[in-house]
């Protein structure tokens, strides 16, 4: 570069300097060098175009779209102005504008890969998907070993569910880049969703060896751990990632968080940086608080798991139930339709039913907007195949968290959450970003058209013994944590011919957890794993147990209200986050309550009790299987009697002008 200044003007010598800075990534000088000439020339088009992209490397795109903007207007037949602008734009969420820069700099240059790599991530953005694979295979045709295009690819492929053709990408990526951060997080990802845990925790540990602060890459390995319950380093690991959130770091994702953190600030603030970070606010017009109103309040169901799924069988029969005189109802599905006869009814259960699983968040948004919705429900929140820019929109001018995620999302467009005053007591209000409505009984809905497959097989058919206390827990793998198994195993031990009754979540998993029962001295076929059946068949074998124990700082959730639906008793341990709660809520909603704990040690002692006390666990079985059909727990009418008139109530305020504001629903008889 020397040479290059030999002979050159002073404008042209500093800006050179410049260059060169850049190229070696001294950003901060590169700045002061191009700066140097504007103030001699203001419209030296190098300058304005690579201080633009300077400005948008240091995390400054607003001023970057200035000065790119403004080269453009001097010389707009530089493709790469138009494909840095274009950068600058996707870093403001502005995909459309991006988009379109994108499309400028490949009019000027077709056989432009790096421009097609990131048309392909716009349109990827814009949930264009099928768009964005073409781009991105065109990218490819100029540059077959361009990594970047591969995972790009990659990522789009995930998102359509195609699990193994993303990972296939990745691997392209990583043989052309072996230490491609990017490239690795993502097959972290993908093998998560093919259920390869064991792959992907080698996965993730050579991206923290690659990588160390990669985004969320902390939470990604310690997720992929808990999967198979491979406690490996896991007090040391949860705890950095927690110091990591309340520095505000980018260090575990909001789902994954909740399985191994008790703290709701924790949780609160790793929201809030997720929902900063990757899901912000967008522009979108304001809904007048004056408009005239319907006559009926005109209510949106949103969700990815608008199929036979989970959330779907709990919440099919509200759907029904709802007061046609007094709600108009909506079903917006964004999740795949798999033919099932869940997904008919569904769609049946709607006054009107509307896919836009291929449609763009933008278009998602657009289709909710035309429903004149005035309160749309968020059911997936930041679960699987969330899609939380649809909301960022704000098509509804009231705008739910409920159910499909058992915490704060940490937006500031999600008005309220629908909970109950033991999930989130209002001393826990000030740990959600959304205001708190407290529904009476329980936040759970339930359909109480769910059947029982008939009577449960033998101890014998489900690998039981004939005798002995069974001790179960069907929850996931990844929520089974070394304090309360540790209490799980000091049971067996005092307990003679106890076991233990898991489900078969993953191999790895039930041999981890074998292994630790042997170190803890406990005989590791004391443990007993049930494989995977349909849905009534597995509800009704929870009938050979004798008490279910709960995980935490991750409660049971559906599981544990499957348990309660087949007349099981549940040990609940409450602590202080909605996840911890949930089971106690359905406890309470049950007329249980004797059977939640508020501590390890209450919740160790109480389960030593009824382990040891035949007619104590008996009567309460008995009490429960009284309840069971009668208590508000599964009323559904009566649950929809009261989220009607959560609804009617903060409709209500939105009419009169009000913020909205925590409130508790009165029972209603």
């Amino acid at each position: 570069m020397a040479a290059m200044n030999n002979g050159a003007d002073p404008i042209t010598a500093t800006f050179l300097k410049g260059l060169e800075c850049h190229k070696q990534g001294r950003l901060e000088e590169a700045e002061a060098h191009y700066q140097a000439v504007l103030a001699q020339q203001a419209t030296h088009f190098d300058s304005l175009h690579f201080a633009g992209l300077v400005q948008w490397q240091r995390g400054r795109p607003d001023e970057a779209v200035d000065l790119i903007g403004r080269a453009i207007a001097l010389n707009p037949s530089v493709p790469d102005a138009h494909s840095n602008l274009g950068l600058a734009l996707q870093s403001l969420k502005k995909h459309e504008a991006a988009l379109a820069s994108y499309d400028r700099a490949l009019a000027l240059r077709p056989a432009y890969p790096e421009a097609l790599n990131n048309r392909g991530n716009a349109l990827q953005e814009l949930h264009r998907l099928a768009e964005a694979i073409a781009s991105y295979d065109r990218a490819l045709q100029f540059n077959p070993t361009f990594a970047l295009a591969h995972a790009n690819r990659g990522n789009v492929l995930r998102a359509l569910g195609r699990a193994s053709e993303a990972l296939e990408c990745y691997d392209r990526a990583l043989q052309i880049w072996p230490d491609f951060p990017d490239a690795l997080n993502n097959r972290v990802l993908v093998l998560h969703d093919l259920k390869r845990y064991d792959e992907a925790i080698v996965s993730a540990e050579r991206l923290m060896t690659v990588k160390p602060n990669q985004p969320y890459g902390a939470g990604l390995l310690l997720a992929a751990r808990l999967h198979c319950c491979d406690w490996t380093g896991f007090a040391p690991l949860s705890a950095a990632i927690a110091d990591g959130v309340m520095r505000g770091e980018r260090v575990d994702m909001p789902l994954t968080n909740m399985w191994h953190t008790a703290s709701p600030a924790v949780q609160l603030q790793c929201a809030r940086t997720f929902a900063a970070a990757e899901y912000p606010a967008l522009d979108a017009p304001a809904a007048s608080p004056a408009r005239a109103p319907h006559e009926r309040i005109r209510l949106v169901y949103l969700s990815h798991d608008f199929f036979q799924h989970t959330v779907a069988m709990l919440v099919a029969e509200l759907f029904e139930l709802h007061d046609r005189s007094c709600f108009e109802v909506s079903g917006v599905a964004y999740g795949p339709d798999d033919g099932s006869e869940m997904r008919a009814r569904l769609r049946a259960g709607f006054d009107r039913f509307i896919d836009v699983a291929a449609a763009s968040d933008q278009e998602a948004a657009d289709e909710i907007r035309r429903l004149d919705a005035d309160i749309v429900v968020d059911l997936t929140g930041f679960t699987t195949g969330y899609r939380p820019r649809i909301l960022a929109h704000r098509p509804a001018p009231i705008q739910v968290n409920y159910l499909g995620y058992p915490g704060t999302l940490g937006t500031t467009y999600h008005d309220y959450i629908l909970a109950d005053c033991h999930v989130v007591p209002e001393r826990l209000d000030a740990f959600f970003t959304e205001k708190v409505v407290r529904l009476p009984d329980t936040y759970m809905v339930n359909d109480r058209k769910r059947r029982l497959a008939g009577e449960p097989p033998t101890r014998a058919a489900a690998g039981l013994p004939e005798t002995g206390f069974v001790f179960c827990s069907f929850n996931n793998a990844f929520k089974i944590l070394p304090d309360v198994f540790d209490v799980w195993m000091r049971l067996l031990q005092a307990v003679p011919g106890s076991v233990l009754w898991l489900l078969d979540n993953h191999p790895s998993a039930a041999a981890n957890l074998q292994r630790e029962a042997a170190r803890r001295g406990v005989e590791p076929a004391r443990l007993v794993f049930a494989p995977r059946v349909p849905v009534e068949r597995h509800v009704a074998r929870h009938r050979l147990a004798d008490l279910f124990l709960d995980t935490f700082p991750y409660g049971s959730h559906t599981t544990g209200n499957d348990a309660l639906w087949a007349g099981l008793p549940l040990l609940a341990l409450s602590g202080e986050t909605f996840a911890s709660r949930v089971s106690g809520s359905l406890l309470k909603a049950v007329g249980l309550p004797e059977l939640i704990a508020e501590s390890l040690a209450d919740y160790e002692s109480l389960a030593m009790a009824l382990a040891s006390a035949p007619a104590r666990l008996a009567a309460l079985r008995q009490k429960l299987e009284r309840q069971r059909t009668a208590a508000a727990l599964f009323d559904t009418p009566r649950f929809c009697r009261h989220i009607e008139a959560a609804f009617t109530a903060i409709h209500e305020r939105r009419r009169r002008g009000e913020a909205p504001a925590s409130f508790d629903v009165q029972p209603i008889v």
